[in-house]
C-alpha cells in the first residue's frame, strides 16, 4: 500500500466539510498523498458560490448555530473553507467530482469550481485510489 489517503466527502454539512479538508491537509502535511472524491451533498459544495452555504450537521438552528460555529472558528483563527482548499490544492491533494452524481442531480461542469476539481470521474477511479490507500475515510 502506498502511504495515501483517499476520502469520500458525500455530506455538504460545513462542520464535515471542514473536518475532511482539515484531515486532508494534515495528511498531506505529513508527506501522505490524498484524494477527496466528492459526491451527492459534498458535490453540492464545489458548485461555485456554494462553498461556504452547507449547514451544521447538528444544531443549525435555521442557519444560527452555523453563523454561530463561524463567529468562534473566526475568533481562534480556524482557516476559512476557500483557505482550506487553496491549501489542499497547493500542496498536491486531488479533488475527484463523482460525474454520475453530476447527472442524477443535474449538475453540469459548468455549474463547479474548475480551479478545486482535478477529474470528473466515476466510481471505478475511486476505487483504484481507495485500494492502494493506508487511510480511506467517508464523511
Amino acid at each position: 500500500m502506498a502511504n495515501k489517503a483517499t476520502i469520500i466527502v458525500h455530506s455538504g454539512d460545513m462542520d464535515k466539510v471542514y473536518s475532511a479538508l482539515i484531515i486532508a491537509n494534515g495528511a498531506l502535511a505529513m508527506g501522505m498523498e490524498v484524494s477527496m472524491y466528492f459526491t451527492f451533498w459534498g458535490l453540492q459544495r464545489l458548485k461555485k458560490g456554494q462553498l461556504e452555504k452547507g449547514p451544521l450537521s447538528k444544531m443549525n438552528m435555521f442557519g444560527l448555530g452555523r453563523w454561530m460555529v463561524k463567529q468562534k472558528m473566526k475568533k481562534v483563527g480556524v482557516a476559512s473553507l476557500e483557505k482550506l482548499f487553496q491549501d489542499f490544492k497547493e500542496l498536491g491533494g486531488k479533488v475527484l467530482a463523482c460525474d454520475m452524481t453530476m447527472e442524477i442531480m443535474g449538475i453540469k461542469q459548468k455549474d463547479l469550481r474548475e480551479d478545486l476539481i482535478s477529474d470528473y470521474c466515476a466510481v471505478g477511479t475511486y476505487i483504484n485510489e481507495a485500494k492502494d490507500s493506508i487511510i480511506t475515510l467517508f464523511i
